[in-house]
């Protein structure tokens, strides 16, 4: 009775806290019809328009309708956002995370490569880094493991929010990621290049007959039936074509073997994380391929010592013709809430600010093949939006509102994170 009584007296500050604005949750009861007046509207639709002193209407965690202010009318039943000065763009993708969960369950580096882990299990809603990414603009990671072992896992696609786990989930399995050279050459400091490349072929061999098994039965259902293989059942998607496989691969190098080995002989869909050093240098090999997209950063400069010049790698990569080209944070190396930033620096170093805004969101859309939901506002895609001071990329400008799927999950006007 005693304890009972001590619960109650602390009922009045818990109420308090439920109703505080920072422990609102994510998908709290908002108007789900919206109408934003900007100035600028950003769409990084196909045609590439930008449409000043425009409307776009949101209904049902949907976008219904894109057009000029004058023109096109608000129905009195939508939340009418009026912001004549700022700029409407798409929701912020980063195609490269290790934030959106518990950080210490993505570093499971046990073995060298470990096809059976996924990132799902380790989301956690509403952390603080999901907060501050809301804050910048970010709408939507791919949430994949560490780089400390060659093959370390699947990833997951996520938008950041959602009270829960099913709330948060776009795809699962998002990705496999593999790390070529680099960290895993230093696990347990005694593995080289060879016996990596080896260990990673004979494993993603293994996945690859497993996969034939089950083509044949469906082709031939009177063949024998496989038997169900957990360990390597998620690979069938990346041998379909339908999971991309992201590379942790940074020297040119590696780079050269990652499309090699995954692209050209595994017909594996890469994507090539990091990108970093003197990558750029495969340019050619990569627009031969014709099919991999380029996630760049954190760093985005590297002194190349045969010219003896600093140069920024995205702009050596657009320079070299590759345009499926995009930035990323590696969150938490750099805070995910820093995105713009990487693509600010990226201009600094010579690559082009509307296409670093690509790079961020229509871009890794497409890399994470959600291009589809998200990545440009267009009609009938998921209202991702993000309502800034101005243009993303110019670190002056500030976010001031992040919708996703319709609802507001963060508004500097009435709590601003930073």
């Amino acid at each position: 009775m005693k304890d009972t009584r001590r619960v109650l007296r602390w009922f009045p500050l818990l109420a308090v806290f439920a109703i505080w604005p920072g422990s609102r949750p994510a998908v709290a009861d908002q108007p789900q019809h919206l109408a934003f007046r900007v100035g600028k509207v950003v769409t990084m639709d196909p045609q590439n328009r930008v449409l000043n002193n425009a409307v776009v209407l949101v209904r049902n965690g949907k976008i219904e309708k894109v057009g000029p202010a004058e023109g096109t009318s608000i129905p009195k039943r939508y939340e009418l956002i009026d912001r004549p000065d700022h700029w409407l763009v798409p929701g912020l993708v980063e195609a490269h995370n290790h934030s959106a969960g518990s950080g210490r369950d993505l570093h499971d580096y046990v073995y060298l490569t470990n096809p059976g882990l996924r990132t799902l299990e380790a989301l956690v809603p509403e952390s603080n880094d999901i907060k501050r990414a809301r804050a910048g603009g970010v709408t939507t990671v791919h949430m994949i493991p560490g780089s400390g072992n060659n093959l370390s896992g699947f990833g997951t696609l996520t938008k950041l929010a959602g009270d829960n786990v099913e709330q948060m989930l776009i795809q699962s399995p998002g990705s496999l990621k593999i790390s070529q050279a680099g960290n895993p050459e230093r696990y347990w400091y005694g593995v080289g290049r060879t016996f990596m490349y080896y260990n990673l072929r004979q494993t993603l061999q293994k996945a690859l007959a497993y996969h034939r098994q089950w083509e044949r039965y469906e082709k031939d259902p009177s063949a024998e039936k496989p038997q169900f293989d957990l360990f390597w059942h998620d690979f069938r998607g990346v041998f379909q074509r339908k999971v991309i496989a992201l590379i942790h691969t940074q020297w040119y190098q590696v780079v050269m073997s990652s499309v090699d080995m995954l692209a050209k002989k595994l017909k594996m869909r890469i994507v090539l994380g990091h990108s970093t050093f003197e990558a750029y240098q495969t340019a050619p090999l990569v627009l031969e391929q014709g099919d991999i997209y380029a996630s760049n950063g954190p760093r985005q400069i590297h002194f190349d010592r045969r010219q003896r010049k600093i140069m920024g790698n995205a702009a050596r990569w657009w320079q070299g013709g590759v345009r499926k080209l995009g930035v990323n944070t590696d969150a938490g190396v750099i805070p995910q809430e820093e995105l713009p930033y990487q693509a600010a620096m990226a201009c600094h170093f010579g690559w082009k600010p509307y296409e670093a805004l690509r790079g961020v969101t229509r871009v890794p859309a497409e890399t994470l093949m959600l291009e589809n939901r998200l990545g440009s506002i267009e009609v009938g895609k998921d209202a991702d939006l993000g309502l800034w001071t101005g243009d993303p990329i110019d670190p002056r400008s500030a976010c001031e509102l992040t919708v996703i799927d319709g609802r507001i999950v963060y508004d500097a006007g009435q709590q601003r994170e930073f």
